[in-house]
């Protein structure tokens, strides 16, 4: 709901609508809250309540720096690590990210899976919980300029160009084609964070 910005930044949290709003008790509502403030989705201001953290666009380059060391890390394992039954499964998602009509948010959840297939691949647990918070931040950041970002189909073609790298134990391959695909989100985030603020009606 937070990625996906159904709470935007600055919306106040209230355990008790939660729980009417996703048939959930209270305790894995507060349990999953202290992992969102953990983090960084959620904060807590003493005497004022509870929040969702703002999106702060100058911590672009922070999050791009930091994904692009881990995740070509992770390919690397992958590609090491991996079994057939991982490649098949990346293979289907990929191939129904081909079908007609498919629609940036469909494409972006495309994109989150093969990530997740390879970092499941990777068997790093510490790894892997990096980097789903990592992605999350990312995957929010593009929720909010969906409008303004290119076409997500390139990304698809990237992760076909990463697969044929990890089935083929080609580790080096696997790793700088896994960076070039964090820093072409990253340059496309940032073009429409430009395109935003050069929008006469920004402001």
């Amino acid at each position: 709901m937070i990625v996906r910005l159904e709470l935007a930044p600055g919306a106040v949290i209230r355990e008790d609508d939660l729980q009417e709003r996703l048939g959930l008790g209270r305790t894995p509502i507060r349990e999953a809250l202290q992992r969102l403030v953990r983090d960084q989705f959620v904060v807590v201001l003493p005497r004022r309540g509870m929040f969702v953290s703002s999106i702060d666009v100058g911590e672009l380059a922070t999050l791009y720096e930091t994904r692009a060391i881990i995740e070509p890390y992770a390919a690397r394992l992958a590609s090491v690590r991996g079994k057939p039954s991982h490649w098949a499964r990346m293979r289907a998602v990929l191939a129904d990210a081909h079908a007609p009509g498919m629609s940036g948010g469909e494409l972006i959840e495309h994109d989150r899976e093969c990530h997740e297939i390879v970092w499941e691949a990777a068997d790093n647990r510490f790894l892997t919980d990096t980097l789903d918070m990592l992605y999350a931040q990312s995957d929010r950041l593009w929720h909010m300029y969906l409008a303004d970002v290119d076409d997500m189909a390139d990304a698809v073609d990237e992760h076909t160009r990463i697969l044929d790298a990890l089935e083929g134990g080609d580790t080096e391959l696997a790793a700088s084609l896994t960076e070039a695909h964090i820093r072409s989100f990253d340059e496309q985030i940032r073009a429409a964070v430009r395109r935003r603020l050069e929008s006469p009606l920004a402001g």
